[in-house]
């Protein structure tokens, strides 16, 4: 015959939570300690380690190496997020972790870079024309941070910071690899800079490339510029980043003053959210 199982009486005493139970469930009336999501932050540290290693090798002089970090901290942050997405793991923790890392890769580095590079010998010109980029990398990720539910996602509000961190390490990569001094070229180097830390908190259209559809059919002068471009890329990458890189530095100002001159100025600021719009996090 079968065992025959007793109900317990009412009264009863439960047993007490063992005391490693206690620390997996968490004090009770205490939230819970949350943390984070490991494959999209770790894109963000290596991101933020490019950024570092971009300075360090500018203060010894390797300016090579110091503009292929910014380079490949900007394919990193362009992943991170997308990862974030892929996997579902975005998190406020990695929208500003995010941001504080952008500050390093594409504000501060460019503007140590350039500097030590070309802007050293112009005194107080130089080190201001640094300032000038610097602040306008980090005025431009507290503009994009508030103002990411309000402005037109076909375009961006101002140069971004990656393209204008391209915009400067591209020129330097271009000097270098053909052996010409920062200190021959120092008022092209200021102008570049100065040029790339306006654009940036300027209220300039960008086109972002977010509503690139695939599925539709294009010119066939556009597939004649993509595979021109990659044709330039694979002769002389050095030489060809910072044209394609200016190019798109200057598209904003030709689609401004070509839509001011027609009368109808692109619209960025949005009269209210569109649904869907959610920052660049993880």
């Amino acid at each position: 015959m079968g065992k025959i199982f007793r109900r317990r009486p009412a009264n009863a005493a439960v047993a007490k939570p063992s005391r490693f139970a206690r620390l997996r469930q968490g004090e009770p009336g205490k939230p819970r300690a949350r943390g984070v999501y490991l494959l999209p932050n770790a894109f963000t540290t290596a991101a933020l380690f490019c950024g570092f290693y971009a300075i360090v090798m500018a203060m010894n002089q390797k300016y090579e190496h110091a503009t292929w970090a910014i380079f490949i901290a900007m394919i990193l942050d362009g992943l991170d997020g997308r990862v974030a997405r892929l996997t579902n793991t975005q998190s406020e923790f990695g929208a500003q972790y995010d941001s504080l890392s952008d500050m390093v890769s594409f504000g501060a580095a460019p503007a140590l870079v350039v500097y030590e590079w070309s802007l050293r010998g112009l005194g107080k010109l130089g080190w201001i024309a640094a300032f000038v980029y610097c602040a306008g990398a980090a005025l431009r990720l507290a503009r994009f941070n508030t103002n990411i539910g309000v402005v037109d996602k076909r375009f961006f509000q101002g140069l971004p910071s990656p393209a204008a961190a391209s915009l400067v390490a591209g020129f330097i990569l271009m000097m270098v690899d053909r052996g010409v001094s920062g200190v021959q070229y120092p008022w092209v180097a200021w102008g570049i800079a100065v040029f790339a830390g306006l654009s940036m908190v300027s209220n300039i259209p960008f086109y972002s490339f977010k509503e690139l559809n695939f599925h539709k059919s294009v010119p066939f002068i556009a597939i004649f510029l993509i595979a021109l471009a990659f044709a330039l890329l694979a002769i002389d990458p050095q030489g060809s980043l910072f044209p394609i890189i200016a190019v798109y530095g200057l598209s904003g100002y030709v689609t401004y003053l070509w839509r001011l001159a027609k009368g109808t100025p692109v619209k960025l600021v949005q009269s209210k959210p569109e649904a869907g719009d959610a920052p660049h996090e993880h």
